[in-house]
């Protein structure tokens, strides 16, 4: 399976509109992918939160249109990253579009895990509240978003809903790069799943990004990983190791808390 994962720059100077054209074009340029994968908030910036109620669009608005028609034009899977959607009662939040190669909208997630604390995404945004897992024809993503990252127990949730390829789509501060990478290594390791980390790159609203997405194998592996700047990261992985190495070394079945149990919720 080959995936691309476009670390896109977030350059202020460029126009929210300007800068969906032009990623348009870098999605349509991956045609033989089977999946390409983009950061999260791109059109605005993750920490452009002066810009999230004036750029904020419904679930079906430009942006919607303008991955529907790249994923289409490609044939590919992508998971366009996520938008500012504003929903019918006016509440924002960060949502991520995933597209089937027909360029039909095969999932949305709303982000769990709002960043900020007391401030910026925590504040401005409302939560998401369902784990969303998508089949593709190979695999199946396990979709989330940035912060979500440091919560275990939302992969877990994902791996008992089938999950072999783990999706983040982020725009990661420099300032805690370490902790980017280690966790993706991380719920790699404990899940025996794929681990797809794509970031951003460039400054924007006075924070600079981590960018260096990353991909991960079952064991921890780094398969590829991107620098700072602008980049796309092209990786080939074969989905049946997930399979392979849960029953090399099956310590998921060693399990005892948080187990679903036959039938319901355990």
């Amino acid at each position: 399976m080959r995936a691309s994962l476009i670390q896109i720059a977030v350059n202020p100077e460029e126009s929210v509109n300007s800068r969906r054209e032009r990623v348009a074009s870098l999605v349509r340029a991956e045609a033989g992918a089977d999946l390409v994968v983009l950061p999260e908030l791109w059109p605005t910036g993750a920490f452009g939160y002066e810009l999230f109620a004036a750029e904020a669009e419904s679930l079906h608005g430009p942006t919607y249109e303008a991955m529907s028609k790249a994923a289409r034009d490609a044939g590919i899977w992508l998971h366009a990253g996520s938008v500012v959607e504003r929903a019918a009662d006016g509440t924002l939040y960060n949502t991520a579009l995933v597209f089937a190669p027909d360029g039909q909208l095969a999932a949305t997630y709303r982000k769990i895990h709002r960043f900020g604390f007391d401030k910026g995404e925590a504040v401005l945004m409302g939560a998401g509240t369902e784990p969303v897992t998508v089949a593709l024809p190979d695999t199946t993503l396990g979709v989330t978003t940035c912060y979500d990252l440091r919560f275990p127990e939302l992969y877990r949730t994902l791996v008992d809903r089938g999950a072999e390829t783990l999706v983040v789509s982020a725009g990661w501060p420099e300032r805690r790069r370490a902790h980017w990478t280690l966790l993706a290594q991380a719920r790699a390791v404990e899940n025996q799943c794929f681990v797809l980390a794509v970031g951003t790159a460039g400054t924007h609203a006075g924070v600079e990004q981590a960018g260096h997405s990353i991909a991960v194998d079952p064991w921890g592996e780094v398969l590829g990983e991107a620098g700072a700047d602008e980049e796309i990261l092209r990786v080939e992985f074969d989905p049946a190791r997930v399979a392979a190495t849960r029953e090399q070394f099956p310590a998921l079945k060693d399990r005892v808390l948080g187990l679903e149990a036959p039938g319901g919720k355990g």
